[in-house]
């Protein structure tokens, strides 16, 4: 009668030992290095031993399919020798016609037993366990991995030093670093993370325009010569004033001559901060020195320039030396999480009507909103030549100087007069009937 032999016991050892190897592997392969890092730092000593695992997967693997190897040559050699040979002999004694039989049958049978056994149990299981839980298996396995690795460590060795040696051989170069993880790899795993809820959609928009910036060109975001409010130092002052107050831009390119002499930047908030404190406003004192970049630079390669001079904004030249636009770090920075509204920006100015009928009306008005809510179908003053896009830089425009309050002009029917001034620029502006001239007899 057949039983339950040693060999048994030792063979479910074995099917157990796979497996314990087979979660190790998958555990610390799929383990997050950040969590395990973190853990590491908590104090976790079987964290810390994962992630020197994981630092080192070549090494790693090689130990897993070492032991791997090993268990299941014995397992075989286990299986052949004893047990398909003692369940040959029972299967002959119970029936004696298969007797001729009995040899392949028992091999047979015992060779798909093993298989199940192994595969359920010493390998699709164990990974499972190990997908779902990594880190914590990981962490939990890491000591006795370490053990098995100084166990096997000058066979190890041996191994490594013959696998190298014949992969030179085949001139077989290993991939570095930086092939093993692609951009779209990593659009992908942010898609994958969108829909699992990992990531919201704004995020993942982010990381696109981030991986982008390589291939974007500055030409694409910069603002282009022709929409650039050039000063000149040449120019009075009082020209200069005007641009800066109508225009709302924080800097200004300074040429001398031509524009494309760029001899400086010119800070607004410098400029208002001289005017505040009473010291002298001329715009030569003012100056930044211009940073210079070639048109065919990337976005990435602006960012470096930033981040290596400290400035906000570039002036872009062609191999001419020729002016083509400028560019800023918010232009960049729009790129990858679209358009950012200016400090100053009011997301909605206000208008109010009063009981006379007249408008208060913010200076940030643009004109557009302006002549909509005056029902004006025809220009207004100036509009095509002067560069004034708002309510603010119509009336610097119309008075042709700084506004104090009280300054009007009639048009059309119409008065703007500024009720208010935030120091040199328009804060407030009332716009009402023109008051009817009466006309006298004799």
């Amino acid at each position: 009668m057949f039983n339950l032999p040693l060999e048994l016991m030792i063979l479910g050892l074995l099917v157990v030992a796979n497996g314990v190897l087979a979660m190790a592997e998958t555990a610390v392969v799929s383990a997050k290095k950040t969590k395990l890092r973190k853990l590491a730092a908590k104090g976790d000593v079987g964290a810390g031993q994962a992630l020197e695992l994981a630092e080192h997967p070549a090494r790693f693997l090689a130990l897993v399919e070492f032991w791997l190897t090993l268990s299941g040559m014995i397992a075989g050699v286990l299986a052949g020798a004893k047990l398909a040979a003692q369940l040959s002999l029972w299967l002959a004694a119970r029936w004696p016609e298969w007797a001729a039989h009995a040899g392949w049958l028992s091999l047979t049978a015992v060779t798909l037993g093993l298989t199940s056994l192994m595969l359920v149990f010493g390998e699709l299981v164990p990974k499972r366990v190990g997908l779902a839980y990594p880190e914590k298996v990981a962490s939990l396995l890491a000591g006795t991995m370490r053990a098995l690795a100084w166990l096997a460590a000058p066979l190890l060795r041996l191994f490594e030093f013959c696998t190298e040696l014949l992969v030179k051989l085949l001139g077989i170069k290993a991939r570095s670093a930086a092939d093993n993880v692609s951009e779209d790899e990593v659009r992908a795993l942010v898609e994958q993370g969108l829909h699992a809820g990992v990531f919201q959609r704004a995020e993942k928009e982010m990381v696109e325009g981030v991986l982008a910036l390589d291939q974007l060109s500055i030409m694409r975001v910069m603002t282009p010569r022709p929409k650039i409010v050039f000063l000149n130092l040449d120019d009075p002052e009082e020209a200069n004033w005007r641009k800066i107050v109508t225009s709302g831009h924080s800097y200004f390119p300074v040429y001398q001559t031509q524009r494309d002499k760029i001899v400086g930047m010119l800070a607004v908030k410098a400029l208002w901060a001289h005017s505040a404190i009473g010291l002298p406003t001329t715009l030569k004192n003012l100056l930044l020195p211009p940073l210079f970049v070639p048109e065919t630079f990337s976005a990435s390669q602006l960012l470096e320039q930033f981040k290596k001079t400290g400035k906000h904004i570039a002036v872009v030249t062609d191999e001419f030396g020729a002016v083509q636009g400028l560019v800023t770090l918010i232009d960049v920075l729009e790129a990858i999480v679209g358009d950012l509204p200016s400090p100053g920006d009011r997301a909605n100015p206000e208008v109010k009507q009063r009981e006379d009928g007249s408008w208060l009306i913010d200076a940030t008005l643009p004109t557009g909103e302006l002549k909509t809510l005056l029902g004006l179908e025809s220009a207004l003053p100036q509009e095509g030549h002067a560069d004034y896009q708002t309510v603010g830089g119509l009336m610097v425009t119309q008075l042709a100087r700084i506004p104090t309050a009280g300054d009007y002009f009639d048009w059309s029917g119409w008065r703007f007069e500024v009720v208010d001034m935030d120091k040199r620029r328009v804060d407030k502006v009332l716009v009402a009937r023109a008051p009817v001239a009466v006309k006298t007899g004799a």
